[in-house]
């Protein structure tokens, strides 16, 4: 059994969770941009194989060749047509041999996934099948999917004992931050100014960093604060030296020379992940016991 890739979006990846442990080693761990939404795939299907496949706001479109399986579709907002029949979004869906699914833009969202009762059969490198596109490792041949890859299944029959959980909608409520390392940096005022001032989501994001648009020049005046470089994570909000702030998500570089103000809470990168250039996001800051709650109730 195959999934032949008929369409597909820029940066349409294979990813399961995450390649962790290896970030002293230089490679950032991967794995979909919106955790929640890959896992309520699972949910929704009974049952979970490693990997899928993270397409992009274009969607993608396959066929399946040989076999039957079951695949949940969640992540944003997208459009889905089953054999040219329209589908509601998100869904779960039975697919034969010959099945093809066609997946558009939608009005919500940059990141969708497809979860399947299979596997996707790619090596596992590093413990995981995550692609890192930066670094050419992992998933299908290390690179983006395109138009005519045909990607080999395995039947299993993992199943979980959860029930899916719905999506809930971004109610558009400020993206919550612990402040970062070198918040002390900047002056108060900065630091006040971040917190009071919405950004735009720029056209120049994808799994690495999304970059901001800082209309109001928060951090013009705060000179060029280079530093000596050390390891950041997914969510850190780096100062570059001409004052734009960027975001670093899931394919983030191993370490960073430019001061890190802010590091977005784990419970709301996935909703970052999702917002669509052009849109605002304002930042709010936490404490790390109300961060490790938000966690645990996500």
């Amino acid at each position: 059994m195959h999934l032949q890739v008929l369409r597909a979006s820029p940066l349409t990846t294979v990813q399961d969770q995450g390649r962790f442990g290896m970030l002293q080693h230089g490679i950032a761990a991967s794995g979909p941009m919106d955790r929640t939404a890959f896992m309520r795939c699972a949910l929704a299907l009974g049952a979970e194989s490693s990997a899928g496949i993270e397409f992009t706001r274009a969607g993608m479109a396959f066929t399946l060749v040989g076999g039957r399986t079951r695949a949940a579709f969640d992540g944003g907002t997208f459009q889905l047509r089953h054999n040219g029949q329209e589908c509601p979004w998100p869904a779960v869906l039975d697919l034969q041999s010959g099945d093809t699914v066609e997946i558009t833009p939608g009005s919500v969202g940059n990141y969708g996934y497809v979860r399947l009762l299979a596997e996707i059969d790619v090596p596992l490198i590093l413990g995981s099948r995550s692609t890192n596109s930066i670094a050419g490792l992992g998933g299908f041949g290390g690179r983006a999917l395109a138009a005519g890859d045909l990607l080999p299944l395995i039947n299993m029959d993992h199943v979980l004992k959860s029930a899916a959980k719905p999506a809930l909608p971004d109610d558009g409520q400020p993206i919550r931050v612990l402040w970062g390392a070198h918040a002390d940096l900047f002056p108060a005022t900065v630091r006040d100014r971040f917190l009071a001032t919405s950004f735009e989501i720029s056209g120049r994001l994808d799994r690495m960093g999304v970059r901001l648009i800082d209309r109001e020049a928060v951090f013009r005046d705060t000179g060029q604060l280079t530093l000596v470089s050390e390891a950041i994570v997914p969510g850190d909000v780096q100062i570059l030296g001409d004052g734009t702030p960027i975001v670093l998500m899931r394919d983030h570089q191993p370490t960073g020379g430019y001061p890190r103000i802010a590091t977005v809470i784990g419970a709301d990168l996935d909703r970052f992940a999702q917002r669509r250039p052009g849109s605002t996001v304002r930042f709010t800051s936490v404490t790390p016991d109300r961060a490790h709650k938000a966690a645990l109730s996500r």
